[in-house]
């Protein structure tokens, strides 16, 4: 079942900035990541989710619910956490904390106490003398602490150092296994791959791909690096053989090849043949998939 859905959402700014017909859906317990660097439409599709902003064109609901129309029924399940963390500096982070509890109507102190101990807060001091890591911390509790089954994260490890994000990608693995329904908006690999079911690819305001993280992960299609001996022997290889060259150098004497995985021993034998120097594997990652879209092109 669909709990966040958003359909043909588009919101022009005018020079090409903005979001356009994207589409998406996170269905019940299911972690999305959208991935993409920043400027390529996030934070601004992740903004029409929590009712920051009117669609020019589409819709977006969760649970079923009008984003731009029903928003405080909306929120009162769902745990938000903004890319840009804005608080009040006059209050301590206690305060302020006791401040969210009241708007929510939630006061689960063990859950709280849970919080404020693996991410290593001390709530007590101002704000405004906070290091940008402690404000993403309080961000992190507050969003959090009245454990809702909805979460929506926009970078959600901006600000922390490496210590933390490992313990908060740990953390985020635990409430993925209470059942909890994720969109995560990132550009950190290792985040994405390490918690995600499903990535979409963000470019220029537009989904360009959609991919089941396990297609990446289990993928079946390997690619090889191969450097003959000699020039004519990649050229003899590209000639003869009926496995199909991604890509060769000849004066490197190199050539690449995709195949899949049952074609590997068929491969190895038409490599007999020839003097080879050496044979690898080309390791297919997120980080591999993600610049096909992104790379430049001549």
């Amino acid at each position: 079942m669909s709990v966040i859905e958003v359909n043909h959402l588009t919101k022009d700014y005018g020079h090409g900035r903005g979001i356009f017909d994207v589409s998406l859906q996170v269905n019940k317990g299911e972690v999305l990541s959208f991935l993409g660097p920043n400027g390529a439409g996030k934070t601004t599709t992740i903004r029409h989710l929590v009712g920051f902003s009117n669609p020019e064109k589409g819709s977006a609901t969760i649970n079923g619910l009008s984003c731009n129309k029903q928003t405080s029924k909306i929120l009162e399940n769902v745990g938000y956490l903004p890319g840009e963390v804005a608080l009040p500096e006059g209050l301590t982070g206690l305060e302020f904390i006791q401040m969210m509890q009241g708007l929510r109507n939630s006061y689960n102190q063990q859950r709280l106490d849970y919080l404020l101990d693996i991410f290593q807060l001390d709530p007590k001091g101002k704000i405004k003398r906070m290091s940008l890591g402690n404000k993403r911390k309080l961000a992190v509790v507050t969003a959090f602490m009245a454990d809702p089954d909805i979460l929506i994260l926009d970078e959600p490890t901006s600000g922390l150092d490496p210590v933390m994000q490992e313990v908060f990608i740990k953390f985020m693995k635990e409430e993925k296994r209470q059942g909890k329904t994720i969109l995560l908006s990132s550009h950190i690999f290792s985040e994405v791959d390490a918690i995600c079911d499903t990535i979409a690819i963000i470019k220029d305001g537009k989904i360009v791909s959609t991919v089941k993280a396990a297609d990446i992960r289990y993928n079946k299609n390997k690619m090889f690096h191969i450097t003959f001996e000699s020039a004519r022997e990649v050229k003899l290889f590209e000639k003869e053989s009926d496995i199909t060259v991604s890509y060769s150098d000849i004066e490197k004497h190199v050539a690449e090849v995709g195949i899949h995985d049952k074609e590997i021993n068929h491969l190895l034998t038409i490599l007999s043949k020839y003097h080879i120097k050496s044979f690898r594997e080309i390791k297919f990652t997120l980080e591999s998939y993600f610049m096909r879209f992104y790379e430049k092109k001549a």
